[in-house]
């Protein structure tokens, strides 16, 4: 159990957790693009509009494609074996209520209502 978070052994594999929780918070938002390009094109009343639209439907798609195909590549998903993506979830979810634990801000953060100031003599 980490207590100290400012360790150097307890951030061990912590950048390469936040580049996957950073690549998997994209790939969620690259789907929701795509789900609203898709909804906006049954919607669009214009030809133009709707061959913009495709545009940035097909666009996002290969985006998805070319994320998804990195994080398998990395490590970081796993869409065709669901037993290694749950444990990678699970890892993820029990790190995040470990971090959550940790005391990450001193008891006593009260400057009696002064913003910090640097001293001009030094």
């Amino acid at each position: 159990m980490i207590h100290d978070y400012l360790e150097v052994e307890n951030a061990e594999g912590m950048p390469e957790m936040a580049d996957s929780a950073l690549a998997l918070e994209f790939l969620q938002n690259i789907k929701t693009g795509i789900r609203n390009a898709a909804a906006a094109i049954a919607e669009s009343r214009t030809p133009e509009v709707r061959v913009f639209l495709k545009k940035q439907l097909d666009d996002g798609l290969a985006l998805h494609e070319e994320v998804s195909k990195f994080m398998m590549k990395k490590g970081w998903l796993h869409p065709h074996h669901l037993e290694e993506q749950r444990k990678i979830d699970l890892k993820a979810a029990e790190t995040a209520l470990m971090i959550g634990k940790l005391k990450l801000f001193p008891g006593n953060t009260s400057r009696m209502g002064m913003m910090a100031q640097i001293d001009a003599d030094e």
